[in-house]
């Protein structure tokens, strides 16, 4: 069992504040590797060669900026994601506790998760409007910024355009989910000794391993999330996706037939890297 005790020393909006501007700082730090990650995910151009090629025809063909293209919205989106996230698990934990304020391991991931999956439906427009500024060529820009980019979707695609690929972040929870229970059940195991007395570096490697674990089985349900969100007839080339398709399992089923399985996982190394600085 693992007991819930709440931080006195932190108010709620404290909370999301200090954990926004810590994802603000690992987000930033970060952005190469998102952005990479996402183009190869994608299908540019600048995936062609391989993860370590991207960097350079990254820099050639759009300069130094490009490598944070898109790093405002994913820095403005992660206050309104925190507070959902916080404010739903909140409720949640409190929901799921027995009569000691105690809840189970299982409960407080089934619970992280209901709480990252409606956050994420709540913004996730802002998600497709930070993959279209990543996807467009900087130099020669369709979208101005997050607020003209989001009004370019809705009238030239429609409202619908904005949650495209939705039901793939819910979907996605799935494997997930099960990736950090296997991972911190298996730990578990392995230190010999309950959670509350693991060291630090202890703490750390687990949850390097847990993210770890559970992104690459989530992996391609993102990796066709992002081709949706990027496949526009109003960005050049729809986008630079190298698959088009007719919808979710379309788009699984052609990458399958024209690239692979292993395409599914396509920028799955550049998201990887990422996992180490974000557990700092």
């Amino acid at each position: 069992m693992a007991t819930l005790k709440r931080d006195s020393r932190l108010t709620s909006w404290q909370s999301t504040l200090c954990g926004g501007l810590a994802g603000v700082l690992s987000r930033t730090a970060t952005a190469p590797l998102d952005v990479v990650k996402i183009l190869t995910q994608v299908g540019t151009f600048h995936s062609k060669q391989g993860f370590l090629s991207s960097f350079p025809v990254l820099y050639r063909a759009e300069g130094l900026r490009a490598f944070w293209k898109g790093n405002l919205t994913a820095c403005v989106r992660l206050f309104p994601y925190s507070a959902v996230q916080l404010s739903a698990y909140h409720r949640l934990t409190v929901l799921f506790m027995d009569d000691l304020g105690q809840i189970s391991q299982w409960q407080a991931i089934v619970a992280g998760s209901v709480a990252g999956m409606l956050a994420a439906v709540v913004i996730y427009p802002t998600d497709v409007v930070k993959t279209r500024l990543i996807v467009q060529n900087s130099m020669e820009p369709t979208y101005r910024g997050i607020v003209h980019a989001l009004c370019c979707v809705y009238y030239q695609e429609g409202f619908s355009s904005l949650y495209r690929g939705v039901s793939l972040s819910i979907l996605g929870a799935v494997p997930f989910s099960a990736g950090l229970f296997f991972m911190n059940m298996s730990l578990d195991k392995f230190w010999q000794k309950p959670g509350d007395r693991l060291s630090p570096v202890q703490h750390f490697i687990n949850g390097c391993l847990a993210a770890g674990v559970a992104q690459t089985m989530s992996f391609p349900f993102e990796t066709v999330k992002r081709k949706m969100q990027a496949q526009s007839h109003i960005l050049p080339h729809c986008g630079g996706v190298d698959v088009h398709f007719n919808g979710v399992l379309d788009c699984f089923r052609q990458m399958v037939k024209t690239k692979g399985v292993l395409s599914l996982w396509s920028g799955l190394t550049a998201n990887l890297l990422k996992v180490t600085p974000n557990r700092i």
